[in-house]
């Protein structure tokens, strides 16, 4: 089903007349009626809907008493037993009523696992001592400690509730206040968000490092929520690793930032003229930024006030120019032009080398809505016919050849080709073929995947989150 939404064309505020202003404002009235629509159809076929984020109720939540339903679990024990066990405490246990004259055979084990949860409180008495010269000195706390009131075990295991188990912050607190520690919301706070220092610097480290040893990235994004505003999550990563950020934005802008890293420059190279004539930007505008404009801009200022000095105001230009430069960049700092981005077809990802989800593509048949009997047959020979595409780029990735290439190339064509008498089937495989490039990459690049699953499951991660904890507040989280 086509429902791609109206874009909304963008006016100089002299060309305005209030026929122009009805018909803006009716075709907003359409994006909106699409999107109930999409939604409503993704209800009726059980398919995953766009997130609804709410406001956050964690203030209201610390005042009220939570409460946690445990699911009932049962794991399958292991009929093996281990060999040997490590053994903490031994417990001797007497036998009574022993009748006079029985001989003592020694002892039979029975092997118990016991968790030890206590709260210790620990007073550390520093040594003090008064130098001749009136000066003291006082002995340091363990590096563990660093000059909080709670040690390193107790930290660990509230981090690791909070971030692996995703406990509430609520929950957690009533928790620890039940096992007898005298903690306040406040000191839990900081204790889960202060002091980070050194995980955001590794997590800073991580996307240079992983791009330069990998050949393809799954990408995708999500919504959140901060401050009371909504914004974007996007995910950076493949099967090493997987890389998170948090922005105001979903746009190719942005994504091109996030891949730029901590560089703030802007340059214009061959690449980005490329980029411009391939997005149609005028003639006049490409001269004004030819060879004798300058192509390096140190930063954002310097190039908005290059593009001011131009008389380039078009914000449709402005955006696709800026995109050009921000790929210049990325190039000279080294951002290779064969690494593979690996998307769900979103538009903002459509850059470089661009593969595209065998996944996603099949929701684009799934999602129809047959009305008769002829178009649910239809239906599903269309969908037949991409897993069976599917499965021969699978064998295709395990032993690549000529002739299954061919293969593969030729029946796609024809499916994409095939003349339907349903109309949304036949511009579902129009789009198909659309994306016959971004589709078929694999054939030319078999060590990228096929689906992009993998970004789904690391970002369900930060949608687990935002669904427990609704948004953040401050800038540290």
């Amino acid at each position: 089903m086509n429902t791609r939404k109206i874009q909304l064309p963008t006016f100089l505020e002299r060309d305005r007349t209030p026929i122009v202003d009805q018909l803006l404002d009716l075709l907003k009235e359409q994006n909106k009626r699409i999107d109930l629509l999409t939604d409503e159809i993704k209800r009726l076929k059980n398919l995953k809907k766009k997130p609804n984020l709410r406001p956050s109720r964690l203030r209201d939540d610390e005042k009220k008493k939570s409460s946690m339903s445990h699911k009932k679990s049962n794991p399958k024990q292991s009929s093996k037993t281990p060999k040997k066990k490590s053994v903490n405490r031994i417990e001797f246990v007497k036998a009574g009523n022993i009748p006079e004259g029985s001989r003592f055979k020694g002892y039979r084990y029975y092997h118990v696992q016991e968790l030890v949860i206590r709260i210790e409180n620990i007073l550390y008495k520093l040594a003090r001592w008064q130098l001749p010269d009136g000066r003291y000195i006082v002995a340091s706390l363990p590096s563990d400690i660093s000059k909080s009131h709670f040690g390193s075990v107790f930290k660990s295991y509230a981090l690791h509730q909070y971030h692996h188990q995703g406990i509430t912050q609520p929950l957690l607190l009533s928790q620890l206040r039940e096992w007898g520690a005298p903690i306040s919301s406040g000191q839990l706070n900081h204790l889960l968000i202060d002091g980070k220092k050194c995980f955001h610097q590794e997590k800073d480290e991580i996307l240079p490092a992983a791009l330069s040893v990998s050949s393809y990235i799954n990408v995708d994004d999500t919504g959140a929520r901060h401050d009371g505003e909504n914004g974007y999550c996007t995910h950076i990563g493949n099967e090493w690793f997987a890389w998170f950020k948090s922005t105001k934005t979903k746009s190719r802008i942005n994504f091109l930032e996030l891949l730029r890293d901590a560089h703030k420059d802007y340059c214009l190279t061959k690449e980005s003229f490329a980029y411009m004539k391939r997005y149609k930007v005028a003639p006049w505008i490409r001269s004004k930024l030819g060879p004798d404009a300058k192509r390096q801009f140190e930063n954002k200022d310097a190039w908005e006030k290059c593009l001011d000095d131009l008389g380039i105001t078009n914000a449709h230009y402005k955006r696709l120019i800026t995109e050009a430069a921000l790929i210049g960049s990325l190039l000279q700092h080294g951002f290779s032009k064969d690494r593979v981005i690996v998307s769900d077809d979103a538009g903002q990802f459509h850059v470089f080398q661009h593969a595209l989800c065998w996944i996603h593509a099949e929701r684009l048949i799934t999602t129809l809505i047959p009305s008769s009997e002829s178009q649910i047959e239809e239906m599903e020979w269309a969908r037949s016919q991409i897993w069976d595409l599917y499965h021969l780029l699978v064998d295709y990735k395990a032993s690549p050849n000529k002739a299954m290439k061919d293969k593969v190339t030729k029946q796609f064509n024809a499916f994409c080709d095939t003349k339907t008498n349903w109309r949304l089937l036949h511009l579902a495989l129009k789009r198909l073929d659309r994306n016959k490039n971004g589709l078929l990459l694999v054939l030319e690049r078999p060590d990228i995947p096929l689906h992009n699953n993998l970004s789904e499951s690391d970002i369900r991660e930060y949608v687990k989150r935002r669904k427990i904890s609704g948004l953040t507040r401050s800038e540290a989280g």
